[in-house]
């Protein structure tokens, strides 16, 4: 019975808004992950026979199908062909589901999954029409106008400031309860950046080196003093919110017999892949049935999981996740999230990966689960089983 196995996962470091990698073409940002993962693998370029790409704001210079682009950017045959996935936030994650279901259904033998966001050069929002009209249709603005509750100067009732807020409400979440998470995200990526928990996984872009985005002196006085973001009575802040961020991360996957074949040491297997709908306008709480449905599906508990990467998309989500699946907090974003790492978008699903992945094996962790929101009211969830530890 054929199955999908991670062979190699790489990232670049996550850059600042107008930070590090500002100069950096997506494309090239995206060919330096794949370079990065033929020499780390060993693999030969020319046996990858589909390279999935996610990638959230799909224009300019991110246009143009840049899994396709980041291919012949990094010189690998012609014969590679690549796409390019959108499902929002979640882009690189469901290119990593494409990537194993084409595997396990015998439709390729070797597929290299991953994304790219360079939001310093392609902003968030890029891709929305101009101004005109928004892209949901009258429809499905009348059937969820209305439902916010209060006041915002968005032009249409999808946001997910909005969301967060909504989230925020529902679950009881105060001010200091957000705060204190976003500090703890800081505290916790600044110790593993310091330990070199991320050396392995990061390959350099030039003489950048490490994730730029942690924010080391940060306070709870200073989160204190921030204002609200999307609701000037709310409390989710820019400091309890993901960055804005540039990177790009890839993983090839594979099967056991085609690794064995070639030589390649598999880490880890996806063991379950599932994605879901969920509300809309509050659009943030899908990794909570996402969970619920990976869960079921693999035939594993909550306490299974030695580790969980659940996007910092806002402080609010990985909190109400946290209350509803009853998981222990000590094993959610061990590393820090993207409240201190940051965010780039079509990025993050596969630098979640790798960096789960490499904390499995360096820790020994038999399951690890990765889940995040996205936009329109969706969420993936993968589950990992470890195969070779460090």
């Amino acid at each position: 019975m054929r199955d999908a196995v991670i062979v190699g996962a790489v990232r670049t470091p996550v850059g600042r808004r107008k930070g590090a990698l500002k100069e950096t073409h997506p494309v090239d940002l995206a060919a330096t992950v794949l370079t990065a993962l033929a020499e780390r693998t060993g693999i030969d370029p020319g046996l990858v026979e589909d390279v999935q790409f996610g990638c959230v704001s799909q224009v300019g210079e991110q246009s143009w199908n840049v899994g396709r682009n980041a291919v012949l950017a990094a010189g690998w045959p012609e014969h590679v062909p690549g796409t390019t996935v959108d499902r929002q936030c979640g882009s690189s994650q469901q290119a990593l589901h494409n990537a194993a279901a084409a595997v396990i259904a015998g439709f390729h033998d070797v597929v290299v999954a991953g994304g790219v966001e360079v939001m310093s050069r392609v902003p968030m929002g890029s891709s929305v029409s101009d101004g005109v009209g928004a892209p949901y249709g009258e429809e499905v603005r009348r059937r969820y106008d209305g439902r916010l509750g209060f006041q915002t100067e968005a032009p249409i009732p999808f946001s997910q400031g909005v969301g967060a807020e909504l989230i925020a409400r529902k679950w009881g979440l105060d001010r200091a309860a957000l705060d204190e998470y976003a500090l703890t995200s800081h505290h916790k990526a600044a110790a593993a950046q310091d330990a070199g928990r991320f050396d392995a996984e990061i390959t350099p872009v030039k003489d950048f080196t490490a994730d730029e985005g942690i924010r080391r002196d940060t306070t709870r006085e200073v989160l204190a003093g921030l204002k609200p973001a999307f609701d000037p009575e709310g409390v989710v802040t820019a400091g309890s919110a993901s960055q804005i961020s540039d990177g790009a991360a890839a993983l090839l996957v594979t099967t056991s017999e085609t690794a064995a074949r070639l030589g390649l040491t598999p880490w880890a297997r996806v063991h379950t892949a599932v994605v879901v709908g969920s509300d809309p306008v509050e659009m943030l709480t899908g990794p909570i049935p996402a969970t619920e449905k990976a869960l079921t599906r693999a035939g594993l508990s909550v306490s299974d999981i030695g580790a969980f990467e659940v996007n910092e998309a806002f402080a609010p989500v990985p909190l109400a996740w946290l209350a509803e699946t009853g998981a222990a907090a000590e094993r959610l974003n061990p590393l820090g999230g993207a409240i201190a790492l940051g965010h780039p978008l079509g990025a993050t699903g596969a630098r979640l990966a790798t960096t789960l992945l490499h904390h499995m094996r360096a820790e020994g962790i038999g399951y690890g689960m990765q889940t995040m929101c996205e936009g329109g009211g969706m969420a993936n969830a993968t589950v990992f089983e470890l195969i070779t530890p460090v």
